[in-house]
């Protein structure tokens, strides 16, 4: 994408350490970041990855690399089950989203993530926070006493397939299985417009 002219920034996360060495390195329409903040028609957007609010990770580099093996273990072996799943005519299913959903602590983590986000969002006069680490897909207001903003987190392009996406002024949280062959409208009334009369190239040669 940088090669045929489109601006790439990476935002660095916890398992790109060595990464984080060439923060701040741009090369040609490619740079290396591990925050960004960016004007969206007239409103401030923090862009991160998060995991400076998880101490483990801070203080103890040996516990994160640990969690990492187990977490890309977790997923070879998720990719298993869903392989069995798949032939079975089964829908799949996420191993490591079922374990966060049922431990208290990890329920209690992702809350006390996404609040402090917001509230240092609002602190710093942010409209948008947008980071991932968590995997816990979300688009939220949130309002408090010091104000408000909005809370957006990616999930990730692992097991979830979601991506988060700007377009018309507004977001949108992008769910491969559910929008892969969906168009993106500027207006939620919009989504009942016959398809027809935006592909009529693709009508003429047979294709719809």
């Amino acid at each position: 994408m940088a090669s045929k002219g489109t601006e790439v920034i990476y935002i660095t996360g916890n398992h790109d350490e060595l990464l984080r060495r060439f923060s701040d390195t741009k090369m040609g329409n490619f740079s290396i970041v591990d925050k960004l903040i960016l004007d969206l028609n007239g409103q401030k957007a923090w862009f991160f990855n998060g995991d400076v609010f998880d101490l483990s990770i801070q203080n103890a580099k040996w516990l994160a690399r640990l969690g990492g093996y187990g977490y890309d273990s977790l997923i070879l072996m998720n990719r298993c089950v869903n392989w069995c799943l798949d032939k079975m005519g089964k829908e799949k299913y996420s191993l490591s989203s079922k374990i966060k959903q049922s431990v208290k602590s990890a329920v209690k983590y992702i809350q006390n993530f996404e609040e402090t986000a917001a509230s240092l969002a609002i602190e710093n006069g942010y409209d948008y926070v947008v980071c991932g680490h968590i995997h816990q897909t979300k688009k939220e207001i949130i309002d408090t006493p010091k104000g408000r903003t909005t809370y957006l987190n990616s999930g990730d392009w692992v097991e979830s397939l979601t991506a988060l996406e700007f377009h018309f002024n507004r977001w949108k949280v992008y769910h491969y299985q559910k929008d892969k062959l969906v168009p993106f409208f500027s207006s939620e009334q919009e989504v009942d417009i016959d398809i027809i009369p935006l592909f009529p190239d693709y009508l003429k040669k047979g294709f719809l």
